[in-house]
């Protein structure tokens, strides 16, 4: 057992990766993925630009569509956000290794929630703000999954890939 244990660690981290601490001034991140939420199965796409080697300021889109039942009809509803956010990124301060990205930062946007006419249970439009921390791990220079956890305008949380250029 314990050779079988070495043998997946040496298989998970036998890659070495020559990432450089998270999004450089001037580097830009394409973030895609899912988020969990319990109004449907949230899909994002976002930028960050780093505009210091710590701190990066970006915008996302998400959208989600999901259906419920109430008072015996189904309804379906439709959630898009737009959203911009700001994150420190705490790798050098740490001094965490430069595979892992840890972060935490605010989000300020715009949802609009769309219902049918008739259901009486939430919807509409309006500004949403909020705060999210997570982290990413780097397989090499332009790529990782991240991580992340939030509330505001987007959703409960996300998971997804990272690519840098």
């Amino acid at each position: 057992m314990k050779h079988i244990l070495i043998a997946v660690c040496i298989l998970l981290f036998g890659f070495k990766s020559y990432a450089q601490y998270p999004l450089a001034k001037g580097q830009k991140q394409l973030n895609a993925g899912f988020g969990f939420s319990s109004w449907g199965l949230p899909v994002y796409v976002g930028l960050d630009f780093g505009v210091h080697k710590d701190i990066s300021v970006g915008g996302e889109f998400s959208f989600r569509s999901f259906s419920d039942n109430f008072k015996g009809t189904s309804y379906s509803h439709t959630i898009i956000a737009l959203a911009a956010n700001g994150n420190y990124h705490f790798s050098s301060l740490l001094n965490i290794p430069k595979e892992w990205d840890a972060y935490a930062g605010l989000n300020l946007g715009f949802y609009s929630w769309s219902s049918p006419t008739g259901y009486n249970g939430g919807g509409g439009s309006g500004i949403g703000m909020g705060a999210q921390f997570g982290g990413r791990y780097y397989f090499n220079t332009k790529f990782a999954v991240n991580l992340e956890l939030d509330g505001g305008t987007t959703s409960g949380g996300k998971i997804g890939l990272t690519m840098k250029f």
